[in-house]
This record gives C-alpha cells, structure tokens and sequence, in this order.
C-alpha cells in the first residue's frame, strides 16, 4: 500500500483503488435533498456546521472555500458526481454551503460554445 498523497487520505491504495465504496460514503443515499447540476457553484458559507461530518464532507467544504463547479468537487473527491451532489447537499442543509445555478450568458446549446468545449476536451486528449 502507498503512502497517502495530500488530499487522498486513507482510502485510496494503488493497488486495490478505493477502500471505501462510493455510496457508503453517502450512507447509501442517491438522491441530494437539493437540486444541483454539474455546472452549479457551492461556496462556503463560513458558518460552523453541527453535528458529525464525515471527511469527504470536511474534504468537501475545504474544496469551496471559493466558488467551485459541482463537477470540480467530484474530481478532487475522486467521487462519483451522484455521491458528491448528496455530500454537497447535505453541506447545503446544514448551512455550511450556499448554491447557485450557473450564469449561462448565451443559450447553453449555442453552437460557439458547444465547440469551444470540444475543442477543450481534444486538447486534453
């Protein structure tokens, strides 16, 4: 087993991946109690939360200290998007977050940036 990285803590191993299945991490829960999509920011709030949380949920709060996609969050977390919307959520009804839809300033289907995604996503390839 490996050394941790900063931010892995210990549930990641190079060879037997994640220690912890995904959906334990949201005690089972699919489902977020608030609506987000990829796109939406979380911010922390500052506010101190109550109560026992769990350290993808401080791992979490530590990612938004500035405004930060939901698909961000999951990248760092190495979590599934669904996993981290119900952490994220759970952050949101305790107070520890605030949302915001995304500020789309054209048509989300507009062509121009449909193509300035692609071209982002081949230049990572």
């Amino acid at each position: 087993m490996r050394a941790a990285a900063a931010g892995d803590g210990p549930w990641l191993d190079d060879a037997a991946g994640r220690l912890v299945r995904p959906f334990t991490v949201s005690n089972g829960r699919t489902r977020p109690t608030v609506a987000l999509d990829l796109m939406s920011q979380v911010m922390a709030t500052g506010a101190t939360t109550l109560g026992y949380l769990g350290p993808e949920h401080a791992q979490a709060l530590d990612l938004c200290r500035a405004p930060v996609p939901v698909a961000e969050v999951a990248a760092h977390l190495r979590l599934p998007v669904a996993v981290t919307k119900v952490l994220l959520s759970d952050l949101v009804d305790c107070g520890a977050l605030t949302t915001k839809p995304p500020a789309f300033h054209h048509n989300p289907t507009d062509r121009a940036l449909l193509e300035a995604v692609l071209d982002g996503l081949r230049r990572q390839l």
